[in-house]
């Protein structure tokens, strides 16, 4: 009998030919092809309805597919359901059950639904983490959302999950929090669990993530690790403070993707990061020639959200 060895370098999760079709005849998924390297954190960006949630369902357990096969940590999460969901902790956004439980309680059945036998210093230690263990006779009820959403992480991570699915893990708290939740999922990381992460907050994908994948329309678009997507498809600009306004740009300098501002006051000069030469020297040369005068410089470059709008509409202009 052949044995497949799960090594560090093979994808924790592999999801290949996936589909999802309604009866109403509604595809949510089309032919999803998506690997997840261990130990890394991945985000999922998309717009609303993109197929965000119905592929995390079914990766899950929560939503049958329509085609297509998912490998959870080695294991088919159809045939071998009950392997593939005791490596996957999810944690959603709200908690609707439990309220009048303590957390100590709750996190400790979560671990039990799993068939994993009881252990109170593995809870008591993710309690801790979590901040949570003054609060561990705390009923539910009586928690602020921030500790809400703490607790939902310590059920999702109660049975020893190798995989954890976060889905938008800071929506609706607070600034402070949400540093908080980041430094905690980075820990989580450096503890070997991979995470997967969506979310609205296209900065907290810009901050964490190791790769970024965007799904539109039931379809992966693109996967790419989030410092080479920057390089590839950011912009960056140079805006120029005129010393005395001008009404329009010279001839001259049409080679360049200039933009004149309405005050006349501000020339900005967009340049590709990946071309051999930017063209700033020869620009400013010619500004010169040109008798225009400039008083200060400053540079920009596009941000991950930029990328990601870019990304979405250029999809749809196609599919148009």
């Amino acid at each position: 009998m052949a044995l497949m060895l799960m090594t560090s370098t093979s994808p924790i999760i592999s999801v290949s030919g996936l589909s999802k079709t309604y009866s109403t005849g509604f595809s949510a998924l089309k032919s999803v092809d998506l690997e997840i390297r261990r130990g890394e954190i991945f985000a999922l960006l998309g717009p609303n309805g993109a197929g965000k949630t119905t592929l995390i369902s079914i990766i899950c357990g929560l939503v049958r597919p329509s085609t297509g096969t998912v490998l959870a940590d080695g294991h088919d999460i159809i045939r071998d359901y009950r392997a593939a969901r005791s490596t996957i902790g999810l944690v959603p956004q709200e908690l609707t059950t439990d309220a009048f439980e303590t957390v100590w309680s709750t996190v400790s059945f979560s671990r039990g639904l799993f068939g994993r036998p009881k252990n109170p210093a593995f809870i008591e230690r993710i309690l801790r983490e979590l901040s949570l263990w003054d609060k561990k006779d705390t009923q539910i009820r009586r928690l602020s959302g921030g500790m809400k959403r703490r607790v939902l992480i310590a059920k999702a991570l109660a049975h020893e999950p190798r995989i954890l699915f976060l889905d938008e893990p800071t929506a609706g708290v607070d600034v402070e929090l949400r540093q908080d939740m980041w430094q905690m999922v980075r820990r989580l990381r450096d503890n070997g669990v991979t995470i997967i992460l969506t979310t609205h907050y296209i900065e907290e994908a810009e901050e964490m993530a190791d790769r970024i994948g965007v799904i539109s329309n039931g379809e992966i678009i693109l996967v790419e690790e989030k410092a080479e997507l920057m390089r590839k498809l950011g912009k960056k600009q140079l805006s120029l403070q005129l010393q005395q306004p001008i009404t329009a740009l010279p001839a001259a300098l049409s080679a360049f993707d200039l933009s004149l501002s309405p005050a006349g006051d501000e020339i900005v000069y967009t340049y590709d990061t990946q071309a051999d030469r930017t063209g700033i020297t020869t620009l400013l040369q010619g500004l010169s020639e040109a008798g225009i005068r400039f008083r200060d410089l400053s540079t920009s470059q596009s941000s991950l959200e930029d990328i990601f709008v870019s990304l979405v509409h250029a999809g749809d202009k196609e599919r148009a």
